[in-house]
């Protein structure tokens, strides 16, 4: 059987149609970005996380250090700093050894 032969326009058109049928894009899937959450700085969100600060270091009657008060009230490590500035502030609180204890 003889084989037709074939020109140099047919052979690129055979290549390129080849390559548009096994040339797949994949795409990847977004990553989700951690959303932050915003809590507005106020006198009254400041009272109340140091009233949490304080009940926390009342409860144990005894120097916490900063970690272990946001275990104990419940919140975070920053809440922590801005409900203890407002109780250092205050003179409620005082620091000892590197820990935390009411005044």
């Amino acid at each position: 059987m003889a084989e037709k032969k074939t020109t140099k326009k047919e052979t690129a058109v055979k290549k390129e149609t080849a390559a548009k049928t096994t040339t797949k894009k994949t795409t990847c899937a977004k990553k989700a970005t951690p959303v932050a959450v915003a809590v507005e700085l106020n006198a009254e969100n400041a009272g109340f996380k140091a009233g949490d600060i304080y009940q926390a270091l009342a409860a144990e009657g005894k120097a916490l250090s900063l970690n272990e008060i946001a275990t104990k009230a419940n919140i975070s490590v920053e809440d922590v700093l801005l409900g203890a500035g407002w109780l250092f502030k205050e003179g409620k609180i005082v620091s000892v050894e590197g820990k935390v204890t009411l005044a």
